[in-house]
């Protein structure tokens, strides 16, 4: 779509499922707010399982420059945290609301969870997220 020959496209809906472009929020700490994104290109998100996609996270982690405060983490959970042209969360990390955008089954096909072009997601440890949900306290602040 143009108009004024401006492309108006939204971004979610400007690359197909199968060439996709995510972010990730890769999460070491809640409390400090210690997060860092990575972002990944050409992404099939109607073949890429959440477990594909973890592994993606993790490789890119290990040997990718400038992750290696991160590279003892242990990240076991997906959770979507903003679709392209979507609300967002007060929070700038996670979504501490919607349990049920966590992605639990990593056999499950990332289209098929509704994720597409531009979305986010938060890559944490679950014992720390359930943790920081009894009490949403950051420690940055003091």
């Amino acid at each position: 779509m143009y108009s004024d020959g401006i492309d108006d496209t939204p971004t979610n809906l400007a690359l197909p499922k199968t060439d996709a472009t995510l972010t990730v929020r890769v999460i070491k700490s809640f409390e400090y707010r210690t997060e860092r994104s990575l972002v990944l290109h050409h992404i099939n998100l109607q073949e890429n399982t959440v477990g594909q996609l973890k592994d993606k996270v993790r490789q890119a982690i290990q040997t990718q420059p400038g992750w290696k405060p991160y590279r003892n983490a242990v990240l076991d959970t997906l959770k979507l945290y903003t679709k392209a042209h979507g609300a967002k969360t007060t929070n700038l990390i996670v979504n501490l609301d919607h349990d049920e955008w966590i992605f639990d089954d990593d056999s499950r096909i990332l289209a098929d969870l509704g994720l597409e072009n531009e979305s986010e997601v938060s890559f944490f440890n679950r014992e720390t997220y359930e943790d920081f949900k009894e009490n949403p306290a950051t420690k940055w602040e003091s």
